[in-house]
């Protein structure tokens, strides 16, 4: 038998050991392998676990956002606001409110040019998405980047028409996934050229238009289907920014968006370089905007009187105002040459003008020196103290309750609660006549005579009359302390000017829904006679001496006129308000903000002013007596009008 080396059994250990080391480290190489691969499986589980809870929160979310989304099908049939148009009595269009759409134009009624800029300026995708231009987003979302700030959108026209559609102009994040999910909806109901023809005929183009047919009309006086390719370029590249391309009022503005517009065109394949060169030769003569005169004031309130008479619904409304065109122009005219002549001078710097018919049947409204600085009209909304103006109801009072214009009372100093009146020229005259008191404005006399009668008397008449005001029954009502508006003092004037019936100041005479059909007539004027007879022709005699020799004399006309003046405390505002058989106007001088003036009066200015309207406005006409005085042989004459204008100039009036 042989032996074995020394030695040999360690080094068998150490071959043993040497494989149950590596064998060791094979079973720890399987071990790690099983736990990378759990690993992934839990990685792989909880990540499908996750885009499963992910599907669903998307759900819930697109789910909540339309669970509110409007009825579709109400806001696919659903019409436009009514469109009302007011014409003077003469025919002329005063002013158009409301929505103006044209007809419906098909797209294959309408030149190929139009819905080619719109497309190729809009949405150069848009045969080819589906509702959602990924393309057109990315690259929207680059040039923003790139630019640091918005500069281009990605919304698809389909998103715009569910968004003119269905939504309001809020920027959300859930108006703006109602608009993705309706986008889709869109396109699914849809055809594409149905989905452009509703875009070319509801997007607003500016000037209140919405659609081309309406924009066509308004900016160059032709139908949409008639558009020249240039015109065409135009309507499209009012869509960026209606207000600051409008043709009418920017106009080389929106000559090079037309000229981008076209260039765009090009870029698309709409056009050759040598057709978009030839459309750029093409004229577009626009339309020039309605002269925006002081009649707008009348229209704005006209305007607010139409619900009183015919609820619109969803007609289109065509109204007849009651305006006088060729008054109206007067008006305006006398006004501005009033406040430029002497308005810096005077530190006066807005002057308002009412005119009506004794019927009340207002004729000429100016709310203001310009419109378009102030849309606020001082004719209507502004509320002032009348001052002396207001007198004539406390001299009616108290005729009514016995006195007569021969009626005596002292011109004296005179405490009232604790309150002494003062006159305009700080005198006193004694004992004077009503009729004198009146024409001369003396404040004493009227604070008696309002006392005589009683405050709530005098109160109940200037009602009766057609003032609304709140009067308090103190001492200074009778000079005049309540805030009235030009109009309503201009009506209630109009009890004298029409025989003692009370005068309801109104504007629309009828109207007519689209199809020419008559909704509404008027018929008749006031609540009937509010004073009598004798009372009448005794106001009408006081307020005649009142311009013949008192206040007022800057306003003598040579005709038979009636009128009184009245200047609030600290020459804040300034009146004249009178009348002849023919015609009533009220004029209002003053600052906004109460302001006061420079020492003006309604004897001067404003009785002026008055004057200068009144011999235009009855060009032609033949005097007539006031109700319930005498004929005169011919015109009144006019007696030293230079000495009397300077008379009035210098005031004597409270």
């Amino acid at each position: 038998m042989t032996k074995s080396k020394p030695g040999a059994p360690g080094k068998d250990r150490r071959s043993r050991a040497g494989r149950r080391r590596r064998g060791g480290g094979g079973r720890r190489r399987e071990g790690g392998g099983r736990l990378l691969r759990a690993a992934c499986r839990w990685t792989a589980y909880y990540a499908g676990l996750a885009a499963v809870w992910g599907v669903i929160a998307a759900l819930a979310i697109v789910a909540w956002y339309a669970y509110d989304l409007p009825d579709v099908d109400k806001a696919l049939a659903a019409s436009r606001r009514p469109t009302v148009t007011l014409f003077a009595a003469d025919g002329s269009r005063l002013a158009t409110f409301g929505e103006l759409y044209g007809l419906p134009a098909r797209l294959r009624d309408l030149p190929a040019a139009l819905p080619e800029a719109v497309l190729a300026t809009e949405d150069r995708r848009f045969y080819r998405h589906f509702g959602v231009d990924p393309v057109g987003l990315a690259r929207a979302a680059f040039v923003n980047l790139r630019a640091g700030r918005v500069v281009q959108g990605g919304s698809t026209i389909t998103q715009q028409v569910a968004k003119i559609l269905f939504l309001t102009p809020e920027r959300t994040l859930k108006r703006k996934v109602q608009e993705l999910l309706l986008a889709l909806w869109l396109e699914h109901r849809f055809s594409k050229d149905q989905i452009l023809t509703v875009y070319l005929n509801r997007v607003y183009l500016g000037a209140g238009t919405y659609g081309v047919e309406a924009a066509a009309r308004k900016y160059f006086g032709k139908s949409a289907r008639r558009l020249s390719t240039y015109q065409a370029a135009m309507l499209a590249g009012l869509l960026k920014a209606p207000s600051r391309y409008n043709p009418r009022r920017h106009p080389k503005r929106a000559k090079d968006r037309a000229i981008q517009v076209l260039a765009n065109m090009v870029a698309a394949g709409s056009l050759t370089p040598a057709q978009a060169a030839s459309a750029r030769r093409q004229k577009a003569a626009v339309i020039a905007p309605a002269r925006r005169g002081g009649a707008r004031y009348f229209a704005d309130w006209a305007m607010e009187q139409v619900p009183d008479y015919i609820f619109p619904g969803g007609r289109d409304l065509t109204v007849i105002t009651t305006l006088d065109s060729r008054l109206q122009r007067l008006a305006e005219k006398r006004v501005a040459q009033m406040l430029a002549a002497a308005g810096n001078k005077a530190g006066v710097s807005q002057a308002a003008l009412v005119a009506m018919a004794p019927d009340g049947a207002v004729g000429a409204m100016v709310g203001g020196r310009d419109y378009q600085a102030s849309q606020f009209n001082r004719a209507v909304q502004a509320l002032r103290q009348p001052g002396s103006a207001f007198k004539p109801f406390v001299y009616l009072a108290a005729l009514e309750a016995g006195l007569t214009p021969a009626t005596l009372i002292a011109d004296a100093p005179l405490t009232v609660d604790g309150w002494s009146p003062r006159n305009f020229d700080g005198g006193y005259r004694g004992e004077v006549s009503l009729r004198r008191a009146l024409a001369q404005s003396i404040n004493t006399v009227a604070v008696k005579v309002a006392e005589w009668a009683g405050r709530e008397r005098v109160i109940r008449t200037a009602r009766r009359l057609g003032l609304s005001a709140d009067f308090k029954p103190t001492p200074s009502l009778a000079l005049g302390a309540g805030e009235v508006s030009l109009i309503e003092m201009t009506a209630a004037y109009g009890a004298f000017a029409s025989g003692g019936f009370a005068v309801w100041a109104h504007g629309i005479k009828e109207i007519r829904d689209g199809s020419g059909r008559l909704l509404y007539r008027r018929r008749g004027s006031g609540p009937g006679r509010v004073v009598g007879a004798a009372d009448v022709a005794a106001m009408n005699d006081m307020l005649a001496d009142a311009v013949g020799s008192g206040t007022g004399r800057a306003a003598r006309l040579q005709r038979p006129a009636a009128g009184k003046t009245g200047t609030s405390q600290n020459f804040r505002d300034a009146w004249f308000i009178g009348y002849t058989a023919d015609l009533i106007a009220g004029v209002w001088m003053g600052n906004d903000g109460g302001r006061p003036m420079k020492k003006v009066t309604g004897g001067g200015l404003p009785a002026r002013l008055w004057r200068n309207f009144m011999i235009a406005a009855h060009e032609g006409l033949p005097p007539r007596p006031l109700p319930g005085l005498p004929a005169t042989d011919g015109p009144v004459p006019d007696q030293g009008f230079w000495r009397n204008l300077l008379a009035g100039l210098a005031g004597g009036e409270g």
